[in-house]
């Protein structure tokens, strides 16, 4: 005769939930809005925000986690992100022109103080070289990978 086995522990409820799992799930809600918001505007990131709504659900949701990966578009450079691949060249080329565009026409439109248009557009080339630089091109990364070998 088998050995009897434990039953496995009970589900936690959503009223059992740790609290801070609430606050991840609404900083991941505020960041898909932000997102989905970003969709639409001009100069406001997308998938930034997306990346970050999925970082938040890991630890709160699994279920709108695998929701975000699973999207269309996003999901992709989500989980490109997460495995250290970066942006895709063109996504990168558009993001640092967007940023330039955007941070220039604030600048010198928008704003009646010169010396904040010039921050703006001073922050907007940091923004822009920092995702020249500093965040990985996809094809350049799949590439090294593949020279290194298995």
């Amino acid at each position: 005769m088998p050995a009897p086995v434990d039953p496995p522990p009970p589900a936690a409820s959503p009223a059992r939930r740790r609290p801070l799992s609430w606050l991840w799930l609404a900083g991941g809600l505020l960041a898909v809005a932000l997102g989905g918001i970003g969709v639409v505007v001009p100069g406001l990131p997308t998938t930034v925000f997306f990346i970050a709504a999925a970082a938040c659900f890991a630890r709160s949701s699994p279920r709108l986690e695998r929701w975000i990966l699973a999207l269309p578009r996003i999901g992709v450079l989500v989980a490109d992100h997460r495995a250290g691949l970066g942006m895709p060249r063109r996504a990168k080329g558009l993001a640092i022109a967007m940023i330039l565009v955007v941070a220039t026409a604030s600048g010198v439109l928008a704003v009646d103080n010169r010396s904040v248009g010039a921050g703006i557009v001073a922050l907007g080339a940091l923004g822009a070289a920092y995702v020249g630089l500093a965040v990985p091109t996809r094809e350049r990364v799949l590439a090294e990978r593949a020279a290194a070998g298995p």
